[in-house]
């Protein structure tokens, strides 16, 4: 539960700063925002989650 709302943290901060450095457009960050939304309710969700577990558990804790 913990490094998933990391996670959605780190994604979160990324899109502000893509949003406010005008990197992105606010209709992209729409799409992306909803491309999420609408894969997480498919099947892809547990092996996007699985492989989201598998590389933060390869990262050596300090």
């Amino acid at each position: 539960m913990a490094v998933t709302v990391s996670l959605v943290a780190l994604f979160g901060l990324v899109l502000f700063f893509l949003l406010r450095n005008h990197s992105l457009s606010f209709g992209a960050a729409f799409a992306a925002v909803m491309f999420g939304f609408f894969l997480a309710s498919t099947g892809a969700a547990g092996p996007i989650n699985s492989l989201a577990t598998a590389v933060v558990h390869a990262i050596p804790n300090p």
